[in-house]
């Protein structure tokens, strides 16, 4: 089933190599900063002038990007137009976890237009996942069909993920083994479907959108209700292994004797560094990172400091450890643990400097991630559009018309 807004490839009529690259290149670059002018991106391409404006032209008239006058005064001469992402090209994306299922809508440049979270009572099973978001997904049709082009769905999943076929072949706290969810959910709603790692998308989009803009190496890391996760950024590429499970840092090593985790092993590092003990200690059944925030800042209980002053030390053991390995020039840190970096930032940093070695440490700042609570659906939603961007032209609206135009 194939909606008539969704986009499907093409078939004749595809460009030469280097004009599909270079098409490839200019929509990438508008979709990642969300706005550059003619002349920003002649420069970063080094194409010349006429190039860009011929293969902008074609951009426009595929429905993928816009141009506007840029606002301000003083500019002196003729301004250059400025390129931005066309609204009405949309993924959707969704992040299973052990006590919700959230759906977004996001435009190309890594807007967020919608974001729904369905709690669940328990663990959802894998076929309930997929049938929570395909339901979603049903209830906000005919907005898409009205509104939208959408180019699939991505997942982001907090277990191991074969991204070649989104096929999740171990998430210990979701309980999962070997399901199929790409091809599931892409059954149950008809749009194509991909999955891949909840932190290795995480990683890519704190690269691309947040606070590893610009830095080529790069550890993030998230923790959450279902664990903690990581990604590897190298060189400004993800790195993913032997079969794409590269990352798990979570599973570190940090404790001598400690607590059997979910993988089998003891002592790993998100068995001794956990929101749900925060919690706990906060009165709080589940929450949000805000909530867990606020909670946090706001107690005076000498035993939630003591866990605190305890998670910081294990998480340190942790960055110590990939810092000595991987030499990043930033470490991202997202979920509960950039909130436990908010209330004592100068632990974390204090403990590379005095634990890892002198020129990996001396090289590294810890950031809190950027995009908050969307970085998920951002996250997820590239998986969806990375068809999109490696070959613009060779997509199209299956009712593409002047009626399609992207929004302003």
């Amino acid at each position: 089933m194939m909606s008539a807004h969704t986009i499907s490839s093409a078939g004749a009529g595809e460009p030469d190599p280097s004009r599909r690259n270079n098409l490839s290149l200019l929509t990438s670059l508008v979709h990642h900063h969300r706005v550059l002018s003619r002349a920003q991106l002649t420069r970063r391409t080094g194409l010349n002038r006429s190039t860009v404006g011929t293969l902008i032209g074609q951009l426009v008239s595929l429905g993928l990007v816009y141009e506007s006058v840029p606002a301000g005064e003083g500019q002196v001469g003729r301004p250059s137009p400025e390129v931005r992402p066309s609204a009405s090209v949309a993924a959707l994306a969704v992040n299973p976890e052990i006590d919700a299922v959230t759906i977004g809508l996001v435009g190309l440049g890594g807007t967020v237009h919608k974001k729904i979270r369905f709690d669940t009572e328990r663990i959802p099973t894998a076929r309930e996942a997929v049938n929570i978001a395909a339901a979603v997904i049903a209830g906000m049709r005919s907005e898409l069909d009205a509104s939208y082009r959408i180019t699939g769905i991505g997942m982001a999943v907090p277990g191991l993920v074969t991204r070649d076929d989104g096929v999740v072949r171990h998430a210990p706290h979701l309980g999962w083994r070997n399901e199929p969810v790409a091809r599931m959910l892409g059954e149950a709603t008809g749009y194509p479907c991909h999955a891949a790692n909840d932190a290795s998308l995480g990683a890519e989009a704190e690269l691309l959108f947040g606070a590893g803009a610009g830095q080529g190496n790069l550890i993030y890391l998230n923790g959450g209700a279902s664990g903690i996760g990581g990604g590897i950024i190298a060189n400004g590429q993800l790195l993913r292994g032997a079969s794409g499970y590269a990352g798990e840092l979570g599973h570190t090593f940090v404790r001598s004797g400690g607590a059997t985790c979910h993988c089998g092993a003891t002592g790993c590092l998100e068995t001794e560094v956990s929101q749900s003990r925060l919690l706990g200690l906060s009165g709080l059944d589940r929450g949000n990172t805000a909530d867990l925030e606020e909670a946090l800042a706001a107690s005076s209980s000498a035993a939630l400091s003591d866990e605190i002053s305890r998670q910081l030390a294990f998480l340190g053991i942790a960055l110590r450890n990939a810092v000595n390995i991987f030499n990043p020039e930033a470490i991202v840190l997202d979920g509960f643990l950039g909130t436990l970096h908010a209330l004592a930032p100068t632990a974390l940093a204090g403990g590379l400097r005095s634990q890892a070695l002198d020129g990996p440490a001396g090289d590294v700042e810890i950031y809190r991630a950027a995009l908050g609570s969307d970085l998920m659906m951002i996250g997820a939603a590239e998986l969806a559009f990375t068809p999109l961007l490696a070959d613009p032209a060779g997509f199209r609206s299956a009712s593409h018309s002047s009626d399609t135009q992207p929004s302003q």
